[in-house]
C-alpha cells in the first residue's frame, strides 16, 4: 500500500514487464477533514512522515483482502443512484481510511530509498530551501559535482529537469500555503517565487486554475 499526499510528486517504473493490477483512490483534504473527529484523524497517514520518505507498507493477506473487499463495495457504490448508496460509498472510504491508519501505525517495514544517494540529496536541499534562490552552481558547490552532471542524474531518475522539479515542488507550497488560508501575496514569495506575475501565470498553467480561484474551491472548512 502507498499513501501520497498533495505536496509529493511520483511516478511509477516497472522493472519488468509483469503484469499488476492498480488500484487508486484520490481524496481531498477538505473530505477527509469531513470523515474526521477530533479522536480520529484520518488524513494522519499523509502527515506523520517526511515527504517522499515512509510512504509504503506491505498487507498482510488478511489486510489485501479487506481492502480489496472495501473497493469492490465502494466501486459498486459510486456506480449506482440507488438510494443510501452515497452514504455508503462515504462509509467505504472511512473504513478504508481507519484501515490505512491503522496499517500504518503498526508498520515496522522500512522501504529502501530507490533514489541514488545524489538525488535524494539533491531533491532534500530543494525541500529545505524552496523559499530561497536554488542554482546549479550552489549545488555543484554543495556537492563536489560537475553542474551538468548532476543535473543529468537528476532527469535520469527522476524524469524531471531540475528547473521543473523545482517549479512543481514550489507550486506544490503554495498550494498548500493558500490552503492554510495565506494571501496570494503572502503564497507568492514563500514559495520562492520572486516575481508576482511570473506567479500568477506558473500557477495558473501547471495547475490549470488560478490562485484566486484555487483559493476559493479549496478553502478550509470551519473547525
Amino acid at each position: 500500500m502507498i499513501v501520497i499526499s498533495p505536496e509529493e510528486m511520483h511516478r511509477s517504473f516497472s522493472l519488468d514487464e509483469t503484469e499488476y493490477e492498480r488500484i487508486t483512490i484520490n481524496l481531498q483534504k477538505s473530505y477527509l477533514h469531513r470523515l474526521s473527529t477530533p479522536a480520529t484523524h484520518l488524513s494522519a497517514c499523509f502527515h506523520y512522515r517526511p515527504v517522499g520518505k515512509g510512504n509504503i507498507v506491505h498487507l498482510t493477506e488478511d489486510q489485501l483482502e479487506q481492502f480489496l473487499q472495501l473497493t469492490r463495495f465502494l466501486e459498486q457504490a459510486l456506480s449506482s443512484d440507488a438510494y443510501g448508496t452515497d452514504i455508503q460509498a462515504n462509509c467505504c472510504i472511512a473504513e478504508l481510511l481507519v484501515l490505512t491508519n491503522t496499517v500504518f501505525q503498526q508498520a515496522s517495514f522500512i522501504p529502501a530509498d530507490i533514489m541514488p544517494a545524489l538525488v535524494r540529496q539533491t531533491m532534500d536541499f530543494i525541500e529545505g530551501h524552496l523559499a530561497e534562490d536554488i542554482t546549479l552552481e550552489q549545488l555543484a558547490s554543495l556537492f563536489h559535482l560537475n553542474s551538468t552532471y548532476i543535473s543529468r542524474q537528476f532527469k535520469k531518475h527522476t524524469g524531471l529537469t531540475l528547473r521543473s522539479y523545482i517549479l512543481d515542488r514550489r507550486i506544490a507550497l503554495a498550494k498548500s500555503l493558500l490552503g492554510e488560508g495565506l494571501s496570494i501575496t503572502e503564497a507568492c514569495y514563500q514559495s520562492g517565487f520572486s516575481d508576482y506575475a511570473n506567479f500568477i501565470r506558473s500557477f495558473t498553467k501547471t495547475t490549470g486554475i488560478s490562485p484566486g480561484r484555487y483559493t476559493k474551491k479549496n478553502a478550509s472548512p470551519p473547525e
